[in-house]
């Protein structure tokens, strides 16, 4: 933990002393987040706003390290956070957490934010599958939350055909790849005799915070937990086996492939140079999103 909240000054320490420290470690859902007590009470009469102003720290939960414990969806906290951080709202494009991050933001209390989320409703009462991000199409207009005490909470900005999509500039690019080991057995007819093993597992190497929005729940955390969304991992795993089904996903959330590569060893299954040979196979492939 860090030095106590002495260190900050004027708006942004409040009248009293917090008996909070100015940077709070949270373990949200097994995510470890890090983060400025500031940020955590930026919304008034919030859930985080009500345990970190209103409660002591002896009152709330905490793992075995001492961090503040949170059962709730470790991914979709890093949106929660970045929304405190400034009221402002951007998502990646082709996010498909959206019904369920409405739902974290209707637990956390955070009542504009989950406004922003809701569906909306067209004239004809149809239900549109688009969410208010921090941009609005209609109109060119944008609107904007002030952080700032005493002033407005919503500003449009009337900049028509000039305002470019934000979720389009904060798009994370990097890279992901996708690993597989596999055999197959080929006996003296190739053509009649070879017998593949399906493939046990396809790993995923890359940045966490991008493995996680492309995989989502689909993503097997358990050899690598409390991974922080910015650090690289090449532990995770998916829990299902199908290439084109990673594939898929990773496509539809603006990845191409750039390259592969594949390694392979040979093996007698016995000492008689007639029997069956296996091999046993490396392959890699490496996505980008620009």
């Amino acid at each position: 933990m860090a030095l106590a909240d002495s260190e900050c000054s004027g708006s942004g320490c409040g009248d009293s002393v917090s008996p909070f420290t100015e940077i709070i470690e949270l373990n949200v859902g097994g995510q470890v987040y890090v983060t400025r007590h500031r940020t955590l009470v930026a919304v008034p009469d919030s859930l985080l706003w009500n345990m970190f102003s209103k409660k002591s720290p002896k009152e709330l939960a905490r793992d075995s390290k001492g961090r503040f414990f949170l059962d709730r969806d470790g991914f979709l906290f890093r949106y929660i956070l970045d929304y405190l951080r400034d009221l402002n709202l951007v998502l990646p494009d082709y996010f498909p957490e959206k019904s369920r991050l409405q739902r974290e933001a209707d637990f956390f209390q955070l009542r504009d934010l989950a406004k922003r989320l809701s569906p909306r409703v067209s004239k004809d009462n149809s239900i549109s599958e688009e969410t208010t991000h921090s941009d609005t199409e209609e109109g060119g207009a944008q609107l904007c939350v002030s952080s700032a005490p005493g002033m407005e909470t919503l500003r449009a900005m009337s900049i028509t055909g000039a305002v470019r999509s934000p979720s389009l500039d904060s798009r994370k690019s990097g890279y992901i790849t996708i690993g597989y080991r596999g055999s197959y057995t080929i006996g003296r007819d190739i053509q009649t005799d070879a017998k593949f093993r399906r493939v046990a597992r396809i790993t995923v190497c890359g940045k966490t915070s991008l493995a996680k929005e492309v995989f989502g729940d689909t993503l097997n955390e358990s050899r690598d937990p409390d991974r922080p969304p910015e650090r690289y991992t090449s532990r995770y795993y998916l829990k299902y086996n199908f290439l084109e089904q990673a594939f898929d996903k990773l496509t539809e959330t603006g990845f191409h492939m750039v390259a592969c590569s594949s390694t392979g060893t040979c093996a007698y299954t016995s000492n008689d140079p007639n029997e069956d040979k296996i091999w046993t196979s490396y392959t890699e492939y490496v996505f980008c999103r620009d």
